[in-house]
């Protein structure tokens, strides 16, 4: 219903005053001539009106075309590659200018390190200290907070063009500095960002993106494009964001995520070869594993053996970063200390990671000089380190010499990255700057794991698995993608990782073994820990509804009954003002039952608090209470004042929330809550109101007591909306302090219809 008036207001406006115009000359004695439409009475003038009058309808024509869904997603999906694509050049030149100044001071160590681990400390120092002063909502994945949103909560300036500029900025800044971070979870931020303020702009000239739902159809979709443009997969970048930010979604939605997300991952490519980086639009990272006999079947153990442990590898990294986090809240000392030095913590984290990745030092055992992309593609590769020995064979192979130590072999080199850079990633996604954690489990854990057994397996079968007097080498680099797809599903909770990474390597010949290693690390890693982002969403006590997963089946055995508020206020429908004021005085809450009468307690339906205090603005109106002024003047003048009554009578309005019997237990009334996006539910008793359940109660049901302070259940764009106070809401003002110093004289009566009389 919202901007269901507001598309027409101008044209009203407009029509009102041609109607006032031809009236005042109607009354001076002219003869008024036929009314065109008001919106073209000023272009009717002149020796060009007919062209005027045509420009302007087809200006009109045009416009409401821009309104159109599929106009929306092409401006959504061609902004969003164009800022992902400027967002990566402008990383890789940061990226290339440490490489730049580490490698023009190779005679001198001591500078070497003070530019290694200076470069990323101011950056990331800048970083958090933009974010923190433009605006603090932009730290962050984003995800979190989108799971919100969409849920309909308002989180106030998350969706604002300076949040849209802090977010940008700081993650180019961020992933710049060679930190373990990621940008997927911060790109969906941006992308509803994005879609937020062109609704803002296209609702300028009305149309469908006044209508709030409509909106949240749109975020829905820039979900999907944030993944889509980041790593040019738009099919996973749709199941993705489906999977991490909605527990139910529209089907109708479909296709605008598809078509937005296509659009936006083809333009970002297009932009790589306009650039010159490619020869033609190809995948992200292009591998070429055999297609004839990719794996033999005596191998998927080995790919079960990865996912169970990346299973417990996820559940591991959130509990690791959660933690963290916790640690630093808790100790009192350290964060009062952080919180006067707000930049102390991110610089202190980035010293200590970029000193222990520094390559003539101990990041020669973790191939520290390789940036994200690098490491990838190196684990990605075809080749088998361990039967190579890496020893001549390197030196034609450019970045993989970076895995080569004279002194230990390919094995222990990827122990050490692994241990190292696990947790090195989850104390650097604790930053206070725009980040994800995607990628750096993705490629630093999950594919590096993978890439391990990998060279284990062709350690132990050196010339391949025989079958039927043929033989196949092992291919380690398709353990790698088997491994990424596995660690980073277990950490999200998603299954759509393995359709990311057909589409980022742009080959499906592992299919089978990708899809057995990521349902197997989602078993595990759901059965021990939230996903990554619930977790977050704990951590920062949003309201949002958990999951029923491993471990709530008791909650079954609850009844709402148990859980429900059994003390609420409520409206009947023949009250008194009196006792509408005492309603609205006693509680907060935004809607109120609406009963037939209190003796009964039938439910009859809800109505918003803002209709109930519009209705007593009617009843009560300022020309009523001026009136009524004017009477009190005449009475001390010894005037009558008039018996008549004001009748006050709430019609049934219509249910703004779900009513549910006393016996429904939690989880039919999850899916409700989840379903239709509610806040609170009435419950009955054969038709009879006798307790209300709210998201808090439901919540804490599930998973214990939760507390959400600084947030409000609204619309989800209603924070973004521009508000204004309009000449009534002035004037009401003004009525209600001149009534408040003459409260103590009697209110006058009038006639109310129908006869009866209520105070």
């Amino acid at each position: 219903m919202y901007g269901r008036y507001t598309q027409d207001l101008g044209t009203f406006a407009k029509d009102e005053a041609a109607r006032l115009r031809l009236q005042q000359g109607h009354e001076e004695g002219g003869t008024p001539r036929p009314r065109r439409p008001s919106e073209l009475l000023e272009y009717t003038q002149g020796r060009c009106a007919p062209c005027r009058v045509c420009a302007l309808q087809c200006q009109r024509f045009f416009i409401s075309k821009v309104g159109e869904d599929w106009i929306f997603l092409i401006l959504l999906g061609l902004v969003m590659a164009l800022v992902s694509w400027a967002m990566d050049f402008a990383i890789a030149t940061c990226l290339q200018a440490q490489k730049w100044m580490y490698g023009g001071l190779d005679n001198n160590v001591l500078l070497q390190y003070l530019a290694w681990v200076t470069y990323p400390t101011v950056l990331i120092t800048f970083s958090a200290g933009f974010t923190q002063i433009l605006a603090p909502q932009a730290v962050g994945s984003g995800i979190p907070e989108m799971k919100t949103i969409l849920r309909g909560v308002v989180l106030k300036e998350y969706l604002t063009l300076k949040t849209f500029v802090a977010k940008v900025i700081g993650l180019t800044c961020a992933l710049g500095s060679g930190m373990p971070l990621g940008k997927e979870g911060p790109f969906v931020h941006i992308a509803s960002m994005c879609a937020a303020l062109l609704s803002r702009f296209l609702s300028l000239f009305g149309g469908i993106y006044e209508n709030e739902a409509r909106n949240i159809e749109m975020l829905a979709a820039a979900c999907a494009v944030g993944v889509g443009c980041c790593f040019a997969a738009p099919i996973g970048g749709v199941l993705f964001s489906i999977e991490v930010t909605s527990t139910f979604f529209a089907v109708r939605n479909y296709w605008r995520g598809f078509f937005a997300a296509t659009f936006s991952a083809f333009i970002f490519r297009v932009l790589a070869v306009w650039n010159k980086d490619e020869e033609t639009i190809t995948a992200l990272f292009k591998t070429r594993f055999r297609l004839d006999f990719p794996f033999d079947l005596q191998e998927l153990p080995a790919f079960a053996v990865i996912g169970i442990a990346s299973g417990f590898g996820g559940a591991l990294f959130v509990y690791l970063n959660r933690k963290i986090v916790q640690f630093m809240r808790r100790q009192k000392t350290i964060n009062r200390f952080l919180m006067k030095k707000r930049l102390l913590f991110p610089a202190l984290v980035t010293l200590l990671i970029s000193t222990l990745t520094f390559p003539p030092g101990f990041g020669q055992f973790m191939a520290g000089q390789l940036t994200q992309k690098d490491t990838l593609v190196t684990l990605f590769d075809n080749q088998t380190w361990a039967k190579q020995g890496l020893n001549d064979e390197f030196e034609y192979l450019g970045i993989l010499e970076a895995w080569r130590h004279p002194r230990s072999n390919v094995f222990v080199t990827l122990v050490v990255f692994i241990l190292m850079k696990f947790w090195m990633s989850a104390l650097a996604t604790t930053i206070p700057v725009p980040c994800g954690a995607f990628m750096p489990v993705f490629v630093i854990a999950g594919a590096a794991f993978g890439r391990l057994v990998g060279e284990s397996m062709a350690a132990w079968f050196p010339d391949g698995i025989h079958t039927n007097s043929n033989t196949y080498r092992i291919v380690p680099g398709g353990y790698a993608v088997v491994g990424a797809a596995a660690l980073s599903g277990a950490v999200t909770h998603t299954v759509s990782t393995a359709v990311i990474v057909f589409e980022l390597t742009g080959q499906i010949s592992h299919i089978l073994p990708v899809m057995i290693a990521v349902i197997l690390a989602n078993a595990v890693a759901q059965s021990l820990q939230p996903s990554l982002y619930d977790s977050i969403i704990r951590i920062k006590k949003l309201p949002y509804l958990p999951e029923l997963g491993w471990g709530h089946h008791e909650k079954y055995n609850v009844r709402v009954e148990d859980i429900m508020v059994r003390d609420i206020r409520y409206v009947t429908l023949n009250c008194k003002y009196r006792d509408l004021q005492h309603v609205l005085h006693s509680t907060k809450m935004k809607s109120l039952p609406l009963v037939e009468s209190a003796e009964s307690m039938i439910l009859l339906g809800s109505i918003e608090r803002a209709q109930l205090g519009a209705l007593l603005s009617h009843q009560l109106s300022p020309q009523r209470r001026l009136q009524a002024l004017r009477q009190k003047a005449l009475a001390e003048d010894g005037h009558r004042l008039s018996d008549a009554s004001i009748r006050f009578q709430v019609r049934r309005a219509a249910t703004s929330a779900w009513g549910c019997p006393t016996r429904v237990p939690p989880a039919a009334t999850h899916t409700v809550f989840s379903l239709l996006g509610l806040d609170h539910a009435y419950v009955t008793s054969i038709g009879r109101l006798v307790g209300m359940v709210s998201l808090k109660e439901l919540r804490k049901a599930i998973e214990g007591s939760l507390t959400a302070k600084g947030v409000k259940v609204r619309p989800p764009l209603a924070s973004f909306r521009d508000s204004t106070t309009s000449a009534s809401e002035l004037d009401t003002t003004a009525l209600r302090q001149l009534w408040d110093r003459h409260q103590h004289h009697p209110m006058p009566r009038e006639a109310g219809p129908g006869g009866d009389h209520n105070d």
